[in-house]
């Protein structure tokens, strides 16, 4: 959990710089002020929607909170080698669930505009929809997964994909057995 720990200090830093306290925080973005502190505590990283909520209230990129070192070129993820390894809650509210397994392809890429992720995740029976500004791609690569958006309820196997707007509530989970998905978000600035 050490990566939560340097997740967390990002954050923190990030919200230290602006001056601003952790209550205005939530009260800006809307994240329950105790998912907030559980966060910078280490304890958690939360899902995508109240990230996604944070880095708009602070006016920075989702990204900002995954990078470690800026490149200016392009960045190569070797077979094998992610790296940025982040365990994820699937769900809004919940501090301590963590069925989502996030690899980062993409940190350190300047002025990024997507956010590519290999996601392994588990399955979980209990969830959440969620919403958030943006589009979401998501392609998967092994086992299947359940896709619920709206009222819709969506079951992809492997090589389908799915390209959604994230600000219908949504959320996804493995059927059954675990699965692998490629995932490229993006969220306006």
């Amino acid at each position: 959990m050490e990566e939560n720990k340097k997740f967390a200090q990002k954050v923190k830093d990030i919200r230290e710089r602006q001056q601003m306290s952790i209550e205005e925080l939530a009260e800006k973005s809307g994240v329950k002020l105790e998912v907030l502190q559980a966060m910078e505590n280490g304890e958690i990283i939360p899902s995508l929607t109240p990230l996604t909520k944070m880095a708009k209230a602070l006016g920075v990129r989702l990204g900002t909170f995954l990078d470690d070192t800026e490149q200016l070129g392009p960045v190569v993820v070797r077979d094998g080698k992610m790296e940025n390894t982040l365990y994820f809650s699937g769900r809004e509210d919940v501090a301590n669930a963590t069925n989502l397994e996030f690899h980062s392809l993409g940190a350190g890429k300047h002025d990024r505009h997507m956010d590519p992720f290999m996601i392994d995740i588990d399955h979980d029976d209990e969830y959440e929809l969620s919403s958030h500004e943006g589009e979401e791609f998501i392609y998967v690569m092994e086992g299947e997964i359940e896709v619920v958006y709206g009222q819709d309820s969506i079951t992809l196997s492997k090589g389908d994909s799915i390209y959604y707007d994230s600000v219908v509530p949504h959320h996804l989970h493995a059927k059954a057995e675990k699965a692998k998905i490629l995932a490229v978000l993006y969220t306006p600035f």
